[in-house]
């Protein structure tokens, strides 16, 4: 990934302005620009919660000898992160017309380990084995970074001990369950000189030495002493630090983002401008009488569910008397008239 700073002069012509400051394979860090906080935090938000991903969700073991719990082994093997590339292809298991899981909405690996020798067995990431038919050849496969190539430690294993376990990898978003995050950690920043006082510090003796500027407290000009204080000031400028947790490279966490922010969007557009289905596009439930014309608050309960022009209880009787005796409001007389 090689980006050049990007720096658009017509900026309030063109609408929000990215400018690249640091890319590699583990991190991206840009500024976002000429937009309003609330863009640039709902970008945020999306990037660590609403990007799909794919995890382990759920664990089939046949044999456990070690000394980890059946559950624990589970939840170690949830967090592993697995390749995401072409995850729009596969379809979320509440989508698919199988009845539990398919290669159309999961993967599946294998993992088999049994030590025979003296020496204690480190059972890693590397020895999950996808099998069966996947949309490509990395979705799925387990993420090896470490210069060792074993990638996470799951458990490990003393002479005569085995784990033999298949696990069942879907699609989901951090929302469901942390396991789909796509980032380890994202960092956001506006007002690094907090001109704008929306952080109140709390310090001992001198704030400037207990509270450090940032590191991008040089990319803004620090506040003038005896400057006065601009009541309408808001935020311009935001500052993003996108670390990945593997799935997915940052800038494709970035990309990912805006798209689901483009689709929230268009599915906003579609419903406030769909005609068909109702008014406005709107089928789902509503009052009792909406939009029927004619006095729906003194109509005498011919929309309960007991029907029967609405006098006569479930129980039977005229609507003055339940299970218990005799209600006090008599013969079912509406209290409202």
């Amino acid at each position: 990934m090689d980006y050049d700073p990007m720096v658009m002069d017509d900026a309030e012509s063109l609408g929000p302005v990215v400018k690249i400051s640091q890319a590699d394979n583990t991190r991206v860090k840009f500024e976002l620009s000429n937009t309003e906080l609330s863009f640039a935090n709902s970008l945020r938000r999306v990037m660590l919660g609403e990007i799909p991903t794919i995890a382990i969700d759920l664990v089939e073991i046949e044999a456990n000898s070690s000394v980890l719990a059946d559950e624990f082994i589970a939840h170690r093997l949830g967090l592993i992160p697995l390749n995401a590339e072409g995850i729009e292809q596969l379809l979320y298991s509440r989508d698919c017309d199988c009845d539990e899981y398919c290669e159309h909405c999961s993967v599946t690996l294998n993992l088999h380990a049994k030590c025979t020798g003296d020496d204690i067995m480190q059972v890693c990431a590397r020895d999950l084995v996808p099998v069966g038919d996947r949309v490509n050849q990395v979705l799925g496969s387990p993420i090896i970074n470490d210069p060792e190539g074993q990638g996470p430690l799951i458990l490990k294993l003393r002479h005569g001990q085995e784990i033999k376990l298949q696990c069942i990898a879907k699609k989901g978003i951090a929302k469901e369950h942390a396991k789909w995050a796509p980032s380890a950690a994202i960092g956001f920043e506006y007002d690094p000189h907090n001109k704008l006082h929306h952080l109140d510090l709390w310090y001992e003796q001198d704030p400037k030495k207990e509270w450090p500027p940032s590191e991008y407290a040089d990319w803004e000009e620090p506040p003038q002493e005896g400057e006065p204080f601009d009541y309408d000031a808001v935020p311009q400028r935001f500052y993003y630090n996108v670390e990945t947790a593997g799935p997915i490279p940052p800038d494709a966490i970035v990309t990912e983002g805006i798209k689901v922010i483009q689709q929230k969007l268009a599915g906003l557009i579609h419903e406030l401008t769909e005609s068909d289905g109702g008014e406005n596009g709107y089928n789902g439930p509503r009052s009792p009488g909406y939009n029927e014309g004619g006095d729906t608050w003194n109509d005498q309960g011919s929309f309960t569910p007991y029907g029967n022009g609405g006098n006569q209880s479930s129980w039977g009787g005229q609507g003055g008397t339940t299970p218990y005796g005799a209600t006090p409001y008599g013969g079912g007389q509406n209290p409202w008239s």
